[in-house]
């Protein structure tokens, strides 16, 4: 080895070591934001059983994922206009605070409240780490990273009821929350010492009505699908009006950022075909993976006769098809630049995994399950990181953070939209079912619909017990059929996408006053 080469390895070095403290930083961030809802929802009866207002209970939830949708393209935003490092480590502070606040709570209202603070925070970690990584990974080298980000799902997914169940039991529900502030200080500080970006001055002013309006869209739209059919029937007043606030403020909103001069959205960036593309496969990508996530443990549980804690490691083929799926396609998008595949061979495995999920009937094994859930697995391996990277290509850099809100938003409102429409399909199937097969025997049953649980549904009649088993498998049934209609539009969409070369370097940003940022392609 030569002299240069070798004083070069000493130099790169000290460089690889800070590249792996910032990805280990970034990624700790964006398991707090997942972790979270998994975390609380096995903590929730035990929340409700301290604090009452249990009809306030699905607003424990819905608070959270209506900050985070909502600010999510706001923080996009404003890490383009003012730089990524300030902002995200605001969205970390922001995010803590109301952890602590909601383990303080001592009434439902004042812990609503504060999980509303808890998403607003959550936004920001989710879009902070995709516009990091994008400033920092040029998307040729970026496809190394997706098992990364895959394997934190997987760990979430997993992980998050396990935790959470541990947590209630031995320390009390509060540190479901308090549990968040020792690991997120260590991801602050990791992020605060080791990463350096350029400082960037916003010299626009923030476009106040495009926020507000987008705000008030998004907010109408996962209200609508929230309530939808549960709390307010599909044709009631309340619904109704909220979906016609939502289309008037979406109309108000798109013409808003054609006469801002910062919109919070630029519109200029959908006219890229590949993105709009991309943002409709991210939208279905949403749309069947939460459906699938939130229907296949009430099957195990309620069919299969599978524990909470089993259910969830019932999963487990789906998440490691995902995981080892997401790893090889990042390889190779890295080493041949070559992604339009991706989507379309994940578009087809979707497709058929979500049909053969919906061929499951009483009598399905779990070993069969588990065979269709990798099959859905793979097609998930392929598509979810993948999306990411072909959005962030198909933007300029100025417009990298918005671009990943973008992604980011469109796969949250897909999954809002999904487990809300599967959840009324799958409800008018078990009670039509129910009522047709066990009559008035079984009214118990079809009116707690999917909140039995499996001690409940032991002590009744054998008659109840196996129409209610019918009743579950042919919602599910239903829901996972659907699925796979709708996915084909996702594989339809995949079609169309054009192989633009990725970019292999990330351009040179402005010099600024603080170090110059660390590159991750010379830490691989």
């Amino acid at each position: 080895m030569s002299q240069t080469d070798t004083a070069a390895a000493v130099k790169a070095e000290p460089r690889q070591r800070s590249v792996r403290v910032v990805m280990a930083g970034l990624l700790i961030a964006m398991m707090l934001a997942m972790l979270d809802n998994m975390i609380i929802g096995t903590a929730m009866p035990t929340i409700v059983g301290e604090l009452g207002g249990l009809n306030h209970l699905s607003w424990v939830v819905t608070a959270y994922t209506l900050a985070t949708a909502a600010s999510t393209p706001i923080w996009g935003k404003l890490g383009d206009m003012y730089g990524r490092k300030g902002i995200f480590l605001t969205s970390i502070v922001l995010f803590l605070l109301g952890s602590a606040l909601s383990g303080m709570s001592q009434t439902m209202d004042q812990l609503i409240s504060f999980r509303a603070v808890q998403g607003l925070g959550a936004g920001g970690l989710m879009v902070g780490v995709m516009a990091i990584i994008g400033e920092m990974i040029p998307p040729r080298e970026r496809g190394k990273y997706q098992g990364m980000i895959a394997g934190v799902m997987a760990i979430a997914m997993i992980g998050g009821p396990l935790v959470g169940g541990s947590i209630t039991d031995n320390w009390g529900w509060r540190w479901s929350f308090y549990i968040n502030l020792p690991i997120g200080v260590v991801a602050l500080a990791m992020v605060t010492i080791v990463l350096h970006l350029p400082k960037k001055r916003g010299t626009g002013r923030i476009d106040y009505w495009g926020a507000s309006l987008l705000t008030v869209a998004i907010t109408s739209l996962v209200l609508l699908t929230t309530w939808g059919g549960t709390q307010y029937a599909w044709g009631s007043a309340q619904i109704i009006g909220l979906l016609v606030l939502g289309l008037v403020s979406l109309a108000a909103f798109l013409y808003a950022e054609t006469r801002a001069a910062e919109p919070v959205l630029p519109l200029r960036i959908f006219r890229n075909s590949n993105f709009s593309l991309i943002s409709l496969v991210g939208f279905i990508v949403g749309f069947t993976m939460f459906g699938a996530m939130t229907f296949l443990p009430l099957y195990q549980q309620t069919v299969q006769g599978a524990s909470a804690t089993n259910s969830g490691l019932l999963l487990l083929p789906l998440l490691s098809a995902m995981l080892v799926v997401s790893m090889v396609a990042g390889r190779i998008t890295t080493s041949t630049g070559k992604y339009k595949i991706f989507p379309l061979v994940g578009g087809a495995f979707m497709t058929f995994g979500l049909f053969l999920l919906s061929t499951m009937d009483v009598n399905t094994s779990r070993f069969t399950s588990g065979l269709y859930m990798a099959v859905l697995g793979v097609g998930m391996g392929f598509v979810m990181q993948i999306t990411m990277l072909i959005a962030q290509n198909s933007v300029e850099m100025k417009d990298i953070g918005v671009g990943s809100s973008s992604s980011t938003l469109f796969r949250t409102i897909g999954g809002s939209f999904g487990v809300s429409l599967f959840g009324a399909l799958f409800t008018h199937t078990v009670s039509h079912g129910m009522a047709s097969s066990a009559a008035g025997a079984g009214s118990g049953a079809t009116k707690a619909g999917a909140q039995l649980d499996p001690a409940t549904i032991a002590k009744f009649p054998p008659a109840v017990k196996d129409a209610y088993f019918h009743a579950v498998a042919d919602g599910t049934h239903t829901v996972f059929l659907w699925g796979a209609v709708i996915s084909v539009v996702g594989f339809a969409a995949a079609w169309f996408i054009t192989e633009i070369p990725l970019r292999a370097a990330a351009p040179k940003a402005a010099s600024s006053e603080d170090e110059q940022p660390p590159v991750l392609a010379d830490a691989i």
